[in-house]
């Protein structure tokens, strides 16, 4: 051990503690409940377990992930083995996984749906092998332990549903790694001897453990072997067991089951009453339709009367008579309504009337034809003024007007520069009024 006054680095102390820990701990077993479990892309996995007091992170890396053989969940308790050690980068104490595998319940969880798995994909299960109950049994045998409330719920119902039918007890035990043979003899008994009409396996309510002889491979095939069709009553309401797939049918507790093998006396005496009630009904009923039917065949052979039959004739002829007199008039009327359809539509496609419809037409085009003459003509007239008056405006008049003058030289050419005369040259001078005939007599080419 180093001296109490030496001083670490942060890795170096991390690293010790870590050797130390390996060392200490090279295989360890650690029961859990996971939580935080996290699935990065890398494949590895990363969860920490954790129990009423205390959490211990976990790493299970992508190479023993894949030899995982359940799914993980958050909640799952599970057997952790591997190695302790430390995450240098944080310092983390965690346990780095080699072997996982359910625990307690969670293992007969997985063992149940594995062997419902199986025994589905043989079609035990099949809706169509299911065989139908009894509805009237004359013997009730009963599967289960003589000694447990189960029996006495069954046999109570029994002696209340339907006490005319008799109960044969096939004493079984349905608890403990002896209750499944147990079972098996007694189904298979049961069977060979076919003293009964229906079968009961019954169990009270328990935890999956104490259930778990129901969930065993022999007592489905036993069920389904028999050649009693068996109902299943095995725990609570919210209990399932192979048993219940594999019987023909399963009732929830075995209370239930008792009620489902056998009909209500009460409800059957009950029926039989409505039954003679509803025979009675239906005697009256038909006497009624009778009578009925004696009225109504009377009644048409009345209708059917000769005499009848004549009435309704002659009332026919009248009818036809006065429609044949009303004929010619309506004839009549019909044609007159024809003739003045046909004049109005005549009058509409008179040539008098398109002639006056085209003459109207060529007035209001004459019109509109002078209106836009007009229009453009005042239109053109203001422009010629605004362009006349902008045309004054620029011409050389109005330069003129301010004082100005042009000047030509002998050529009639407009002067612009000193230098196209010479001092002795005749010009002209055009003013605003008048114009100048000059001789120059100095020429200066200076800027203005």
């Amino acid at each position: 051990m180093p001296a109490s006054d030496d001083v670490f680095s942060v890795s170096a102390l991390v690293g010790a503690a870590k050797r130390l820990l390996e060392q200490g701990f090279p295989s360890v077993a650690v029961e859990g409940e996971i939580s935080n479990l996290a699935r990065p892309r890398s494949g590895h996995i990363y969860f920490t377990l954790k129990d009423g007091g205390a959490q211990l992170r976990c790493a299970l890396f992508r190479r023993e992930a894949q030899r995982v053989g359940f799914p993980l969940a958050d909640g799952m308790q599970v057997l952790a083995r591997g190695r302790l050690s430390i995450y240098p980068a944080r310092g983390d104490f965690q346990l780095y996984v080699a072997d996982l595998e359910e625990a307690g319940l969670g293992a007969l969880q997985r063992a149940f749906e594995q062997l419902k798995k199986k025994l589905q994909a043989e079609g035990l299960f099949d809706a169509g092998a299911k065989r139908p109950l009894p509805r009237y049994p004359r013997r009730i045998g009963v599967i289960t332990s003589s000694t447990g409330a189960a029996l006495r719920d069954i046999l109570h119902v029994l002696r209340r549903r339907y006490p005319a039918a008799g109960v044969l007890i096939y004493p079984s035990q349905v608890q403990g790694a002896a209750a499944a043979p147990s079972l098996v003899r007694a189904l298979e008994t049961a069977s060979a001897r076919a003293e009964c009409d229906v079968l009961l396996l019954a169990r009270g309510g328990g935890s999956i453990e104490d259930l778990w002889a129901f969930n065993e491979e022999s007592v489905a095939r036993a069920i389904r072997s028999s050649r009693i069709p068996v109902v299943s009553g095995v725990g609570h309401e919210t209990d399932f067991t192979i048993a219940d797939f594999a019987a023909d049918v399963r009732a929830p507790t075995p209370s239930a089951a008792a009620e489902t093998v056998v009909p209500d006396a009460g409800e059957l005496l009950a029926r039989l009453s409505q039954s003679r009630g509803r025979l009675g009904h239906a005697w009256q009923r038909a006497e009624r339709e009778r009578r009925q039917t004696v009225a109504t065949l009377r009644h048409r052979l009345e209708l059917r009367h000769p005499q009848r039959r004549l009435q309704e004739g002659a009332q026919r002829l009248d009818e036809l008579a006065g429609r044949l007199n009303a004929a010619p008039r309506r004839l009549v009327a019909a044609r007159r309504a024809r003739v003045e359809t046909l004049r109005a539509e005549l009058s509409r496609l008179s040539p008098a009337r398109t002639l006056a419809d085209l003459h109207q037409r060529f007035r209001r085009l004459d019109d509109n034809l002078a209106r836009a003459g007009r229009s453009v003509l005042e239109r053109r007239r203001a422009k010629l003024e605004v362009l006349g008056r902008s045309l004054q405006a620029l011409g050389p008049e109005q330069t003129l007007a301010r004082g100005y003058a042009i000047v030509f030289d002998s050529g009639g050419r407009v002067l612009r520069d000193a230098s196209q005369v010479a001092p002795g040259d005749r010009v002209r001078a055009r003013l605003a009024r008048g114009r100048l005939r000059a001789r120059v007599e100095e020429r200066d080419e200076g800027d203005a």
